[in-house]
Formats: structure tokens, sequence, C-alpha cells
């Protein structure tokens, strides 16, 4: 017992060590966000707080327990005679202090959401409304020969049945896929081959696409269009439509109650209003780049739900098209550009000699 304690907590410390520029990234962009928050005033309304109990269910709460239960599970099913040593290997110490490690770095998460979204809530304060939703959606309708991109899906697609499925996938099962994602890759050993490139690209999708691009061409999207332009007959189609989903999750319940917020000047988790680009989009563009880098047919399917996401994201009238064009193309680009400098750092850190191999698990 005690030398599975003293692994347990050498587990631990290490992992730590190895997360602590994550750490201190997150930590140097709550500091420089709360300095940019006091300078214009906008420091009473900070979102942390509201992260705080989902973030404790979600992250703290069931995911760990779904993950120990699938392990199980996995364990079961899959084995017979060494289903003993295979439940041994699985919650060995190592594993459990990847998984404690691991939890440690989701509270991290849990303080940069809260930062991100206080800086996100800002800009359309700070800039007194959102001046570039003209422009995109002019560039929509150039780029697709004179039509708006949401006219195109709704030919074929203004299906209450549609709308649903969309609705189901865009607000619910994004997240399981983005955050479970994120989980997995933050408390499992098996990841341990892409855990900085993947939390690398994570804080660049949110604070690269989510703050820097969208505070400098701020938009509010085509649902807020009639609002901050004053034109409501542009989108009167699509948000009447909209409008009709009684579903509890619908995205017209979540877009009046992001408006609400913003009316209000209050915080709230996912609070604050812009479109372009699509972290929506962004985020599941990372995931389908490690996931090709894994498998190429995966890979396939991965992208294919990329194209879901960004049609989905202009059905629902979050975005432009050009939002997600945006947001594929960057992080595309930014994925390969981190793929090789990892690469190389690890080719340098191999002909090290002191170099200690990272630890990986069998299980």
């Amino acid at each position: 017992m005690i030398a599975m304690l003293k692994s347990f907590s050498a587990g631990v410390w290490r992992r730590l060590r190895e997360d602590s520029w994550f750490y201190a990234v997150v930590i140097g962009y709550t500091a420089v966000g709360l300095v940019y928050l006091f300078e214009f005033g906008q420091l009473g309304r900070t979102a942390h707080a509201d992260y705080i109990e989902p973030s404790f269910v979600v992250f703290l709460c069931w995911m760990p327990a779904t993950a120990i239960m699938l392990d199980a599970a996995r364990i079961v099913f899959r084995f017979n005679s060494r289903r003993m040593l295979a439940f041994k290997r699985t919650y060995s110490s190592a594993r459990i202090a990847a998984l404690a490690s691991g939890l440690m770095l989701m509270v991290g998460v849990t303080l940069f959401q809260g930062t991100f979204t206080s800086i996100k809530i800002s800009f359309a304060n700070i800039q007194g409304g959102f001046p570039y939703d003209r422009y995109l959606a002019d560039l929509d309708e150039f780029l697709h020969f004179g039509i708006a991109p949401w006219r195109y899906l709704y030919a074929f697609a203004q299906q209450p049945m549609v709308r649903t499925i969309v609705e189901v996938n865009y607000n619910v099962l994004w997240h399981l896929v983005c955050f479970g994602s994120l989980f997995f890759v933050a408390t499992s050993p098996r990841a341990d081959r892409v855990r900085a490139q993947y939390l690398t690209m994570f804080l660049f999708v949110w604070i690269v696409l989510g703050n820097l691009l969208a505070g400098l061409f701020l938009s509010a999207g085509p649902a807020f269009y009639g609002g901050v332009t004053g034109d409501d007959a542009r989108f009167a189609g699509m948000l009447a439509f909209l409008g009709q989903s009684d579903w509890v999750n619908s995205a017209a319940m979540f877009q009046d109650h992001l408006w609400e917020l913003y009316k209000l000047r209050q915080p709230g988790i996912g609070g604050g209003i812009s479109a372009f680009p699509s972290v929506h989009v962004g985020l599941i563009t990372m995931n389908a780049c490690f996931l090709t880098s894994y498998s190429r047919r995966l890979g396939i399917l991965a992208f294919a739900y990329v194209g879901f996401v960004q049609a989905s994201s202009v059905y629902l009238g979050w975005h432009y098209a050009v939002d997600g064009y945006v947001s594929i193309i960057v992080v595309t680009l930014a994925y390969y550009l981190s793929a090789k400098l990892f690469r190389r750092q690890a080719a340098d850190t191999r002909t090290d000699k002191t170099y200690t191999p990272p630890f990986t698990a069998t299980v």
C-alpha cells in the first residue's frame, strides 16, 4: 500500500510538472484579462463564478464517473480469464495519478473559460455594438453567388425534424464530443503522445479565434442581425422558422437568453455574443485534425462532421458561413504548424542523453 501511494504521488507530481506550462498560460491569460477588464471598466462583469458549479458537476463528477464505468465495462466485456489482471493494470496507481492530475487540469480549464467569457462579454460594451455584421453578411452573399447561404440550406432542409436533429447536434452532441475529447486527453495516459500539442491547440482556438479575431472583427451573427443593424427583414424567414421550435434546448431559446444578457449587461455561462470566427467550427476542426493523424478513415468521418457543424451553424443562425470557413483554414494551418514544431521538439529531446521518456500506459 505504501509503495502504491508513493507511486501515485510521484505520478501526480510528475504530470503536474509536465503541465506547469499550461497552468502558467492560464494564470497569465487571466491576469492580463483582468487588467484589460479593469482598464476598460468591465471588471464588475466577470463570469468566473458562473462556471464553478456546472464545471464541478461535469468535469469533476459526471465525466470521471463515466470514464471509470466505461473502463470497467470494457474490461468485463473484453476479458475473461485475464479480467483481474486487466483491472489491476487499468486502475493502477499510475492510471489513477493520471486521472487525478487531469482533474486538476480541468480546474484550470474552468478558470480559463471564466476569463474567456468575461473578455468576450466586454467586446460589445467597449466597442458600443457590433460593427461588422453588414460586411460579413454581404461577403457571405458575394461568396455564394449573390444568395445568402442559409437560403440554400432551407431550400431542401426547412423541416421541423431536420431542425431538431441539427439543434440536438449543435447544442448537445458538440459539447460532448469537444469537452469529452478534452477530458480524455487531460486524464488518459493513452493520449500522452499528443497531449501537449492538443492542449496548445485548445488554448489557441479559444484565445486567437474567440478573443483576438472576434474582438478585431466583432459581429453578432444572423440571429441578432436585426437587433444590431436595425434591418429585421434580411433574416426574418430564418428567425421565423427557428422560433417555431418548442424543444427546451432550441437555438431560439439560447439566442433569446444571450440577447437578454447582452441588453442587461450581465455575465453568464456561455455569455457574450460574437460570430466571427466560429469557435464551434474551430474546435471540431481541431479534433478532426488530431483524429486524422490517428486514422485516415476516422479522419474522413471527422471532417464530414466538421462540414455538418459548419452547415448547422449557418442553418441555426449562429454564424455567417465565412465565420466557419475562416476557422477551418486558421485551425488547420495552426495544427500542421504545431505538429511540425512538436515533432522537431520531440526529435531534439530524443537526442539529449539526459532525456527520460514520457510515461505511457499499456492499458
